[in-house]
């Protein structure tokens, strides 16, 4: 298969809420706007990222889904977790749901919400430890 695009999308009672909180806080642009979806752009070192907020009881939605979206991480991987922690925790005040610290695997992170409780994670990359760098799997870029 050879995607064109593929983006997350939040089932959420907060539609306009929801969209707000991530052009604030996250630098999304609005591409698409009503009261029951909205699409949001993020321009990036490479292609654009998207985010899609969707009204859970929407027609387009099968019966028995029509529910927010629960259990869902998003990770935001950025130059200087250092910086955007002191950004949205220490300046915004957002929840900090897990706080900042390096771990063994090769992240330097922190762990805050969104409205809805979707968690979001804001990583910068670190050199893993011996033991994790052997778990690294090499991509063949030919």
């Amino acid at each position: 298969m050879k995607a064109a695009s593929f983006y997350p999308v939040l089932l959420t009672e907060n539609v306009e809420e929801t969209a707000a909180f991530y052009v604030r806080h996250f630098g999304f642009q609005l591409s698409f706007e009503s009261d029951w979806y909205v699409s949001l752009k993020l321009e990036g070192t490479g292609s654009a990222f998207e985010l899609a907020i969707l009204e859970p009881s929407h027609g387009t939605i099968p019966e028995g889904f029509r529910q927010a979206t629960q259990g869902l991480i998003l990770n935001f991987e950025v130059e200087d977790v250092d910086q955007e922690y002191e950004r949205l925790i220490l300046r915004t005040g957002l929840p900090v749901e897990l706080g900042i610290r390096n771990e063994a695997f090769g992240q330097r992170h922190f762990i805050t919400r969104d409205p809805n409780g979707i968690l979001i994670d804001v990583i910068t990359n670190i050199p893993p430890s011996e033991e994790y760098a052997e778990q690294y799997i090499e991509q063949d870029q030919s």
